[in-house]
């Protein structure tokens, strides 16, 4: 997840929104532990893992296990604490020295999980083992004027990577099948990394409460249907704070 822009942020005055729609407008270990897990990103990306295994003309349960834990470790963790530290798009109050060694040992057990794959799947495996930890190292470096947090790059490193690794950690080798799927997710995952500007989603949430506030004042005189009404006005207000 890119870092806020000034553009992005509330204007003075209005009520702060939370970085992120998982992300609890909350204080504490327990805020900061969710919103660094990206859960709905690292669950995509893992699906991502089940489905290039699922490819393979044989499924080995083991060797998907531990190459689910492995994305895990490399994305769900390690990624998103070097996304953190660049710049705290998810305002947490994790100290830096933490995200480094939580960085650095999701990377470890993630390369010796891959390692320990190269005994079963063949020497060809470090190759991917290569390219993840490029992935995640690279990601929120600066070059050639900008950084690699793009679409290109996203769309890489979350979409057909996971695909081609996990098909290559079942069978040993590529195919063309394995290689259409990748570019399928590839394109399903380009322009995805972005999140709705806090703009966007303020003038959203005004227009919605115009709208509830109305329909309740249309219901003045007391009834079952105004009584369904102020419920899910009451549903929706929650939801939307």
């Amino acid at each position: 997840m890119p870092a806020i822009s000034k553009g992005d942020l509330p204007a003075p005055g209005a009520q702060a929104l939370a970085p992120a729609y998982y992300a609890p407008p909350s204080t504490g270990w327990r805020r900061d532990l969710l919103a660094l897990l990206h859960p709905p990103y690292t669950a995509w990306h893992l699906s991502y893992v089940v489905i290039g295994a699922s490819l393979a003309p044989h499924l080995d349960l083991l060797r998907l296990a531990a190459t689910v834990v492995a994305f895990f470790f490399a994305v769900g963790i390690s990624a998103h604490a070097l996304d953190e530290l660049h710049g705290r798009p998810l305002r947490t109050s994790v100290p830096s020295s933490v995200l480094i060694a939580s960085a650095a040992i999701g990377l470890v057990i993630a390369v010796g999980l891959g390692i320990a794959g190269v005994t079963q799947v063949g020497i060809g495996l470090l190759a991917f083992i290569a390219l993840g930890v490029l992935f995640v190292v690279v990601y929120n470096l600066e070059l050639l004027g900008g950084r690699l947090h793009g679409d290109m790059w996203f769309s890489l490193s979350w979409g057909a990577f996971p695909v081609v690794t996990a098909y290559f950690a079942q069978t040993g080798r590529l195919s063309l099948g394995a290689l259409a799927v990748a570019a399928a997710a590839y394109a399903l995952s380009y322009g995805q990394h972005r999140p709705r500007p806090a703009s966007t989603a303020q003038t959203a949430r005004a227009g919605a409460e115009s709208v509830l506030v109305g329909s309740r004042g249309a219901c003045a005189r007391p009834g079952p249907f105004a009584s369904a009404l102020d419920r899910r006005h009451s549903v929706l207000a929650r939801w939307s704070r």
